[in-house]
């Protein structure tokens, strides 16, 4: 079973990342692991904490020779902002460490400041913040990109790309090759594939830094090369689609999520809405007319492109702070401002794949299990086989 845990404040020291449940034998690469972590770094709209960091990962424990030895994964990514933080946020204190403390009592409409401090009995916000920042994510992404490097063994690969900004979108259908060739690009703008789209998605975000503002957005994740059968419909926490959108749901500022065509499906007939079944006799195997449903059935994969969407709020924190209240004074103020992002769709995109590797590489170790990727590809070889003769 996979299972990971993160740790670490937006201000600390560092992320760090554990994964247990990879069989032995997947090879590992850090270069892969680094490139992620700089996607999620990159977009139009990002604040200026992205300029000071620059993700790298070390793996401390898991790996060696170039592939995972089956122990525990651990991984860290050091916080270069930390040095401006140290007398903030010491382990210890130390006589002038109240003094220096840079107290949020004024808490964000939107963030879990407010409900936090009241759940922690806190008079200061500011530890909720620095743990509910979405600076946690850099660790799930670290993690996804293992995942991804195992799902890489069996040909299945997870991209992704933003279809909205605001009231800007996407509205033409977009093949696999589009998003890979996106995936490879040096320079991410927007994370769309359509120059037009991106850019009125571009005077979305250019208005919200004009007005002090923020933009929500929606990314879509692709799962290609997947099996029939990852999942199951015989118990509601084993059905894949449930737990895809959890993992997506999970993420900061994420309010929704669609699979397929949902949204479409819940206005239709469901004459319109089912992908029909068909078989190619030369190459012995089902096919459908669509992919309406997203590649899961009874939250079973059903070898299609895996679809799924993540529909993100504006970013709570704003140049042009909202009313709120002080924790101590009880008196309405503005809000806390603290240093944010405009719009973060393009680094959601690549987190939400991080999430989708993640569940799916779950799901294959469920199915096919294994101490090691030898044995992983045996039985996997042999299912495949038996779909084959089905």
């Amino acid at each position: 079973m996979i299972r990971f845990e993160t740790a670490g404040e937006s201000h600390g020291e560092c992320l760090v990342a554990t994964l247990t449940g990879l069989p032995a034998g997947v090879p590992v690469t850090l270069a892969g692991i680094n490139r992620e972590l700089w996607r999620r770094q990159q977009g139009f709209g990002r604040g200026g904490r992205m300029k000071i960091e620059t993700d790298t990962v070390e793996i401390v424990s898991g790996v060696r020779h170039s592939q995972t030895i089956g122990s525990p994964v651990a991984m860290i990514i050091r916080n270069r902002d930390w040095q401006n933080w140290t007398e903030v946020l010491p382990v210890e204190s130390a006589a002038d460490s109240e003094e220096k403390k840079k107290k949020l009592t004024r808490p964000r409409p939107g963030h879990a400041d407010l409900a936090g401090a009241i759940k922690y009995s806190f008079a200061d916000a500011r530890y909720v913040l620095e743990r509910a920042s979405a600076r946690e994510t850099t660790a799930r992404v670290a993690v996804g990109a293992l995942a991804k490097q195992f799902l890489a063994e069996f040909g299945i690969a997870v991209l992704s790309h933003v279809v909205q900004v605001g009231s800007a979108r996407l509205e033409r259908a977009v093949e696999w090759e589009e998003i890979f060739e996106l995936s490879l690009r040096d320079e991410v703008l927007l994370g769309c594939v359509d120059a037009e789209a991106e850019a009125r998605m571009k005077e979305v975000v250019d208005e919200a830094y004009r007005t002090g503002d923020t933009v929500g957005g929606v990314f879509e994740v692709r799962a290609k090369g997947l099996p029939v059968g990852l999942g199951s419909h015989i118990a509601w926490d084993t059905r894949l689609d449930g737990r895809l959108a959890q993992a997506i749901l999970s993420m900061q500022a994420v309010k929704g999520v669609e699979i397929g065509e949902a949204d479409e499906a819940a206005c239709s007939f469901g004459s319109k809405v089912q992908d029909t079944i068909h078989y190619d006799r030369e190459g012995q195997r089902f096919t459908r007319g669509a992919n309406k449903a997203g590649g899961l059935e009874g939250g079973i994969t059903n070898g299609q492109e895996l679809i799924v969407r993540g529909l993100l709020k504006p970013i709570s924190t704003l140049r042009r702070p909202l009313m709120s209240v002080d924790m101590v004074t009880k008196e309405e103020a503005a809000a806390a401002y603290e240093r944010s992002d405009v719009c973060v769709a393009p680094a959601a995109g690549g987190i939400g794949e991080a999430m989708v590797a993640i569940v799916l590489a779950g799901a294959m170790l469920e199915k096919f299990g294994g101490d090691s990727l030898t044995e992983t590809r045996r039985n996997y070889d042999g299912y495949i086989q038996q779909v084959r003769e089905f």
